[in-house]
């Protein structure tokens, strides 16, 4: 799969047409899951089951999208075990999910939920591990215009017409420091521009999705290095600030390997040594 272009065709829906997926698509879907789906921390044992849309009735309030149920042909339930990590290797594993969906000519949207053990009750799932992620996906409703909405403040809220896709929630420049958090002096020559490996991969975490498109964190590069570091923020909750961590390292990771880079996660990091303000955290570090 080319992963830039896939990431920039990448959409999300928030309604379906009743076209259903077809039983080879959806078998497809199960073997790239079983044998390329790329797992960030490959010791978390997951699980992935795909239902119907029968499973929207009994989802109603037990998942949503800001409380709303998204209603599609298919949804991607991806259960784990218990870890620290569990839901950063989560949204890194269902992303990967996602734009393989994509490469079938399918769409998606990622739903909310705050009680694993509810959704498994709703959808009769008997396994000892826990719901991680959830994904609604099918034949998205085309629109020539759609609305983004990204929530500033309880009393800021920017919402804004994207006719195009690819344009980003926040700049390279928003996102990708040098340095030191915050200095974005001499950046443009170290990350490079458009076909240079540093810039493509930025600008694929920038459009990386996230609840409410807060884009809760950064990458920091210094000492030959690249780190995520996670930003505080009063709307995501653990569960969904986790999920967006692990979707932005995907999205760095599969463009970077794709122009040659050979990235490996560390995720034994002490925040203490990179003076960063209060309330950020280091997640994750790779040589570069």
């Amino acid at each position: 799969m080319n992963y830039s272009v896939l990431i920039q065709n990448r959409k999300t829906f928030r309604e379906f047409s009743n076209k259903k997926v077809s039983l080879s698509s959806l078998k497809n879907i199960r073997k790239y899951y079983r044998n390329l789906v790329r797992r960030l921390i490959p010791e978390i044992k997951t699980q992935l089951y795909i239902f119907s849309s029968e499973a929207q009735a009994a989802l109603e309030g037990a998942a949503g999208y800001s409380q709303f149920l998204i209603g599609a042909p298919q949804y991607m339930v991806l259960l784990s075990e218990n870890h620290p990590l569990t839901h950063i290797n989560a949204g890194y594993m269902m992303e990967d999910m996602v734009l393989k969906l994509v490469d079938m000519g399918l769409d998606s949207a990622y739903l909310t939920f705050t009680d694993s053990r509810q959704v498994k009750n709703a959808l009769n799932i008997d396994s000892e591990l826990d719901v991680a992620a959830i994904v609604a996906f099918g034949y998205g409703k085309k629109a020539e215009k759609r609305m983004q909405m990204n929530i500033l403040s309880m009393s800021n809220i920017d919402m804004t017409a994207k006719r195009q896709y690819m344009e980003p929630k926040n700049s390279v420049y928003d996102l990708a420091f040098l340095g030191t958090w915050g200095n974005i002096h001499r950046l443009d020559e170290y990350i490079g521009f458009y076909d240079d490996m540093l810039w493509e991969s930025l600008y694929a975490v920038t459009l990386a999705p996230s609840y409410l498109n807060r884009q809760a964190y950064g990458m920091l590069f210094r000492d030959g290095s690249v780190t995520l570091i996670s930003k505080p923020d009063e709307f995501n909750t653990p569960i969904d600030g986790d999920l967006s961590l692990g979707i932005a390292l995907l999205h760095f990771t599969v463009v970077a390997e794709d122009k040659g880079a050979k990235l490996h996660w560390h995720f034994d990091n002490d925040s203490d040594t990179f003076n960063l303000p209060a309330g950020h955290r280091v997640i994750a570090t790779s040589s570069l």
